[in-house]
């Protein structure tokens, strides 16, 4: 597991989260959805936070973590790349597209970029078949996408970052 340095702030607003929902159990998947949203991400020293404070083993809060997919114990990029890798995305060439990405990125599926501004993920289905092969930036949503089009899709985000 990751390990970074919690501040105290950091840490009084986990306890605050695990507080509202009265440190019940059955309340873990909330918590950690609350408190990823916060961090951006739910590293070793969080986990060990919201375990003692709702005295369940730390194994359990990681268990959690790693079973579902939509938490991550690593920073994401300030613009989060997922790429549809279901059946209709891949006849129609999210492999290809894919590619291009990692190409561009210069990173592979689960890295972020030095720059903290991309990160990479592939998901199963993100419910736009007709639009395949898809590829979502953050919640905005590239249909049809062609490799030919993902250098300017790109661009438009370093530009964005630069204003």
């Amino acid at each position: 597991m990751s390990e970074v340095k919690l501040s105290q702030h950091k840490i009084d607003q986990i306890i605050a989260i695990c507080d509202e929902h009265h440190n019940k159990a059955g309340e873990l998947i909330n918590i950690l959805h609350k408190t990823q949203g916060l961090l951006g991400y739910l590293p070793a020293d969080v986990q060990k936070v919201i375990a003692k404070k709702m005295k369940i083993p730390v194994s359990k809060v990681y268990g959690v973590v790693t079973f579902y997919s939509f938490f991550t114990m690593v920073p994401k990029g300030k613009y989060p790349i997922s790429i549809c890798m279901g059946t209709a995305c891949y006849v129609k060439g999210a492999e290809k597209v894919l590619d291009e990405l990692q190409s561009q990125l210069g990173i592979k599926v689960g890295e972020t970029t030095p720059d903290g501004l991309f990160s990479l993920d592939s998901l199963r289905c993100v419910g736009a078949c007709g639009l395949a092969p898809v590829v979502m930036i953050g919640e905005k949503v590239y249909g049809r996408l062609t490799p030919e089009r993902v250098k300017d899709i790109l661009a438009e985000y370093y530009l964005l970052d630069a204003l």
